[in-house]
């Protein structure tokens, strides 16, 4: 009884915003008959935006506070971002955040009150279960296609002049349901990958490894001659060798810990021979302590100690938030420290690595829906265009000039305040307090945000090294299952991943033996695994299509 209230409720809703669209269309007048307090030029034709809109109305937004504020602001009201956000589109905003990281918690809860903000931040396409066709039929979020074609004008020329972003941003059935956050760059899209300390290289007269026989050589010295206790170290949460899921280490015998293309067919990684071969040599390594005794439970304060401390030489992580983290902390120990970024392992020196990390252009964070019971979806896409316009691509990138930033010969330089902060804090922080060019928004990045906050040369080294695989030939794009596949799916996939995770952890410790792989296939069958890849399939088929 309860849904179908809802259900009808969301199509009343609907219905009345679809009206109220069309009215908008041919008046002047605001599209949302609640009463007015003031003044309110937020209601014009399409491509008539001008900003600051000057609004009367409240907007509410739902969104998670960014992780690198976590200490530094306790709500977006207090981030000068948000407020500046504010007054160059000229919309009041009312935020409200679910406690840090629980936002799939705190979104279920607030989905089952009924009572929804304008407008939800939130990863529709990854997180939700059954995907953004699921929470457009519930009657949560709006479909776009009308919306952003009336009032999203920027938005639009984007994905016109940009069709292969266009294919990735909506769904199987065309729906636009989301204000995307899309790296702009191929260079944004890569930015993890091996690390090693150079200067224990160095020392001990070792290259940069580039085979798995060469990294068996480097974790042995580290361990030997540099008293390494945890030669190889790599974060493990939520599952284990977490970080290696991106295709390091198992790349190199041709699978990923997932699903990937090969020639064509969609293939699962810990069901095909590469991965024995994956688990037989970490097993080696850990045998002869090469690899962190406590790997399955390390955590990034965990390995944050382990680098810091000298017990780890050599791990996987990221440009910014590992080598850019590390560095001040390594050098103030010794001169000397250096971590590099390092090729994925090869099997046989001179092959092109396997697979690497790599996002797609459109990122599934930072997108933001407006809600189906919204009385205010026109006001609300005006002010999210804000994102996609040239002032609003310079302010999500850079901030307020002045600032945040100064133009030196054409060139947006972001000030000390950013990067070298009075306060003490790290860029990282800095930055979130006053642009969103450093994690993600309604808005396209800007590669010249990365070129300043990978301020060290290896950082930027590190980029260029890991960007050199073979990751899109068999990467998946962003495929998605319809509402009825993702429930199937999603069984499916709790009950391999637990028998990956089972399998990885039994063989490695030593608990069972390698040839035990092939008892774990034969489960994998048990789970339908068959039926996953056909699912898989099917979506691709679909999205080849859109």
């Amino acid at each position: 009884m309860k849904s179908n209230r809802r259900k009808l409720l969301s199509m009343l809703v609907l219905t009345t915003l679809t009206g109220s669209l069309a009215a908008a269309c041919s008046s002047t007048k605001s599209a949302d008959p609640a009463p007015s307090t003031g003044p309110d030029n937020s209601s014009a034709p399409a491509g008539a935006t001008s900003y600051p809109l000057k609004s009367a109305k409240t907007l509410t937004y739902w969104s998670e506070l960014a992780g690198n504020l976590t200490g530094v602001k306790s709500a977006h009201a207090d981030v000068p971002f948000f407020q500046d956000w504010q007054k160059k589109t000229g919309v009041p905003l009312k935020f409200s955040a679910p406690p840090t990281n629980q936002a799939k918690e705190a979104l279920n809860v607030l989905l089952a009150s009924g009572e929804l903000p304008d407008m939800i931040e939130y990863d529709w396409l990854g997180a939700f279960p059954g995907g953004p066709e699921k929470a457009i039929k519930d009657g949560y979020i709006l479909k776009l296609n009308d919306v952003i074609d009336k009032y999203a004008p920027n938005l639009k020329k984007y994905l016109k002049e940009h069709p292969e972003i266009d294919k990735q941003v909506k769904t199987d059935n065309g729906s636009y349901y989301a204000f995307p956050f899309i790296r702009g760059d191929d260079y944004l899209r890569v930015y993890q990958g091996p690390i090693l300390r150079k200067d224990w290289l160095d020392e001990l007269g070792l290259p940069i490894p580039q085979t798995i026989d060469d990294w068996y050589t480097t974790l042995k010295a580290f361990k030997e001659k540099k008293g390494a206790a945890a030669a190889f170290s790599v974060i493990s949460a939520p599952r284990p060798f977490n970080e290696l899921g991106n295709g390091a280490f198992a790349g190199a015998f041709g699978v990923t810990r997932d699903f990937y293309l090969d020639n064509g067919a969609i293939k699962f990684g810990p069901a095909e021979k590469g991965y024995k071969e994956f688990l037989a040599t970490f097993r080696k390594w850990y045998e002869e302590g090469l690899i962190d005794k406590n790997f399955a439970t390390v955590d990034q304060k965990a390995l944050d100690a382990n680098i810091s401390s000298g017990a780890t030489g050599a791990t996987v992580n990221n440009a910014g938030g590992g080598i850019g983290k590390w560095m001040p902390i390594l050098t103030a120990k010794d001169p000397k420290a250096l971590l590099v970024g390092a090729p994925y392992p090869v099997v046989k020196k001179g092959d092109t690595p396997f697979y690497g990390q790599k996002d797609a252009a459109y990122s599934p964070g930072g997108q933001v829906a407006i809600t189906a019971t919204s009385k205010n979806a026109e006001l609300a896409a005006r002010m999210l265009d804000y994102g996609y316009t040239e002032e609003g691509h310079m302010f999500f990138n850079f901030g307020t000039e002045g600032t945040s930033y100064k133009m030196e010969n054409g060139y947006p330089k972001y000030t000390d305040l950013l990067l070298k902060n009075p306060d003490k804090l790290a860029p990282a922080q800095a930055m979130s307090l006053y642009i969103r060019g450093n994690y993600n928004g309604p808005f396209v990045q800007d590669k010249r945000y990365i070129e300043q906050y990978l301020g060290l040369p290896s950082q930027r080294e590190a980029i260029t090294q890991w960007q050199k695989t073979d990751v899109d030939k068999h990467k998946l794009p962003a495929i998605t299952a319809t509402p009825e596949e993702s429930t199937e799916l999603g069984k499916i996939m709790t009950d391999l991943n637990t028998l990956v995770d089972e399998m990885t952890l039994k063989i490695i410790l030593g608990t069972e033996p390698v040839d035990a792989f092939d008892k774990y296939v034969e489960k994998f069958k048990s789970v339908k695994l068959d039926r996953a890849i056909q699912i898989k399939q099917a979506a691709l088929d679909r999205y080849n299509k859109r």
